[in-house]
């Protein structure tokens, strides 16, 4: 089974897009992120002509995040708990029903945080926190799970093309690294990194200065991999090809293979 990720920054101004790759690349079930549009305007039919269920919590102008998926979705569930009314679209998982067992997939768009010092990155750390204890919980039920998206933390220096650049900003701050390896203490494991222990590679590249030219990049999109999901870990690879197209996002897919 094959699965993505993919911050597309407004599927409608990367629905073309979005369905050049998923006809290339044949992924079983990808998690969007950062669709920008309410539930009703998200152009499902484009997707289930290609064979896609789709499950979907949006919200107009600002984040919003779906899965589509080529078998049937079960017990889509948005939000994630704990939010005191918070209601931005961020998060939503579901279970995928295979042949001989499920797996749990959910697509996760973590605050940016910037700038620091504000309620922000307040913000940030608290969803942070909320997702790790909601990951904890998951764990318990060991199933195959994959937590999937943009969350906004560079992890480690080999994960940005400069540290120096980012030394000031919110994805790349120590609190912010340490909630991600919190997340991944609990048992979960970064599917890029199993793959590709000493490899630079990136996710994300601004639209501003030249970034993607340059090369330019921070790795921010990652797949998580509960134990029953990294036990069968087959492969990990980011489409950086994707990038280079016509009216890209400013992210690229990650995808793992894994043997469910």
């Amino acid at each position: 089974m094959k699965l993505a990720t993919w911050n597309v920054n407004s599927i409608k101004a990367r629905l073309d897009a979005a369905r050049a790759w998923l006809k290339e690349a044949e992924p079983d079930i990808v998690c969007l992120q950062e669709t920008k549009t309410t539930d009703d305007a998200f152009p499902a039919d484009a997707f289930e002509s290609l064979g896609y269920n789709c499950a979907i919590h949006g919200q107009k102008t600002y984040n919003g995040v779906a899965i589509l998926s080529k078998r049937p979705l079960e017990d889509a569930t948005p939000r994630l708990p704990g939010g005191n009314g918070d209601d931005h679209a961020r998060y939503i998982e579901a279970v995928v029903p295979g042949e001989h067992g499920i797996v749990r997939v959910a697509s996760v768009y973590a605050p940016n945080g910037n700038p620091i010092g504000t309620d922000k990155f307040k913000y940030k750390l608290g969803w942070l926190e909320r997702l790790a204890q909601h990951a904890q919980e998951l764990l318990a039920l060991e199933e195959p799970l994959a937590l999937m998206g943009d969350i906004n933390v560079i992890p480690e220096i080999d994960d940005c093309y400069d540290p120096k650049a980012w030394e000031t900003d919110a994805l790349f701050q120590p609190e912010s690294r340490a909630a991600l390896r919190r997340v991944e203490c609990l048992g979960f494991t970064d599917a890029f990194r199993a793959c590709h222990a000493e490899t630079q590679q990136y996710t994300f590249w601004d639209y501003q200065a030249g970034a993607w030219q340059k090369d330019h990049g921070i790795r921010i999109d990652h797949i998580l991999l509960s134990p029953q999901a990294a036990d069968r870990l087959r492969g990990c690879g980011i489409d950086r090809h994707v990038r280079g197209r016509e009216k890209p996002s400013d992210h690229v897919p990650v995808w793992c293979e894994v043997a469910i």
